[in-house]
């Protein structure tokens, strides 16, 4: 137990609810799935949801059963609940912070920029935070300064809503029960946007830009020679790229699952690791970046025919009608200059900069 983490669990359930609510179809918020995602997390030893729950009294019974305490808001005349709650939350979390040595993680269920101080000043008490938000209804601002952020959109157990057309917006005229348009105002009404995708079924993120996104990564720490790449310290860092990370999105059940179907296609090397079910991650020593070096070096020797140098400007473009699919971002390399620089250190060309050109010149070797 001593190697678990200790879990602070705030909602702003105000935010959560009725960002469920007017994001999802009018669906009720469940608050099953996020603390399921926590349990894998850690171990979760304050639980507190703020609001001023006359307006909630359903949803207080659901939490009431998941152990949740409640912390009172009401609305006062002439004061704003929001901000109360929002402050109320913030300096419970901070003292928190400071009584509890023993609490290393605190979860900001909120989808409200304004906890972006909180998160910040937490982070700095070294504390790690995950956030947790409706992905329709979460500040653009708030994701990226977590050190990781789940929507609740996208949590295991969240009921998908029905596929239906977008609802109009409020002409500011209200129209009764019993009064219908007539038919010549219905034949000039717009035609609802209707998903077209099955029920259930959300869309895929592109696989090929992870691995892109990965390649990249894992060729940044092994630059910075702090030891073997682990899978566990890969995730880690694509969390602190993109807190919303999660490998589910893209299919795959466990990360490790992941890395497995990357290096089936030769993206990655997984060796074994210092700790069972953490293996070491490397980029391809060889295979593809071998053929790409060939490749690049065909290209470069019908283009400069007679031993002509070839200038850099436009030569990927040249690559890429030789092989469609050729990236040198899943080889790891940040730029089309780096790969060059590489293909040059390895002996396959020569890569000079030239002055008159204005521009970095190759030719082969002879």
């Amino acid at each position: 137990m001593d190697q678990e983490d200790r879990i602070a669990l705030f909602l702003d359930y105000e935010n959560l609810a009725l960002g469920a609510r007017d994001h999802r179809g009018g669906a009720d918020f469940d608050f099953r799935p996020i603390a399921d995602a926590l349990a894998e997390r850690g171990r979760v030893v304050v639980r507190r949801a703020y609001a001023d729950w006359s307006y909630f009294d359903e949803d207080r019974r659901m939490l009431t059963r998941s152990h949740v305490e409640l912390i009172e808001i009401p609305q006062r005349m002439g004061a704003s609940r929001k901000n109360a709650a929002d402050i109320k939350m913030a300096v419970d979390a901070i003292e928190l912070a400071f009584e509890r040595d023993y609490i290393s993680t605190f979860v900001i269920c909120s989808g409200d920029s304004d906890f972006t101080p909180l998160v910040h000043k937490l982070r700095e008490l070294n504390k790690r935070v995950i956030g947790v938000g409706v992905e329709g209804s979460t500040s653009a601002l708030l994701p990226p300064a977590c050190d990781e952020f789940l929507y609740y959109d996208r949590l295991e157990g969240v009921d998908i809503p029905p596929a239906r057309g977008r609802r109009a917006r409020p002409t500011g005229r209200q129209v009764g029960p019993d009064q219908r348009p007539s038919e010549p105002e219905r034949q000039h009404e717009p035609e609802p946007e209707v998903d077209r995708r099955p029920a259930g079924e959300e869309p895929g993120r592109d696989v090929d830009a992870l691995a892109v996104q990965v390649a990249q990564t894992v060729a940044g720490l092994q630059g910075s020679a702090n030891g073997e790449v682990t899978a566990s310290r890969l995730k880690r860092t694509l969390l602190r790229k993109d807190p919303t990370f999660s490998e589910s999105d893209y299919g795959f059940r466990t990360f490790g699952e992941l890395l497995r179907h990357l290096a089936e296609r030769n993206v990655v090397e997984l060796a074994e690791g210092p700790a069972k079910g953490d293996p070491e991650v490397s980029l391809p020593e060889h295979g593809d970046r071998e053929v790409a070096f060939g490749l690049l070096r065909g290209v470069v020797a019908d283009l400069g025919s007679g031993g002509n140098p070839v200038a850099l400007s436009g030569l990927k473009n040249q690559v890429r009608r030789a092989r469609p699919d050729f990236s040198e971002k899943k080889l790891g390399y940040r730029s089309f200059l780096q790969f060059c620089k590489a293909a040059a250190t390895a002996g396959v060309l020569d890569l000079r900069w030239s002055p008159e050109a204005d521009d970095y010149l190759l030719t082969t070797q002879s």
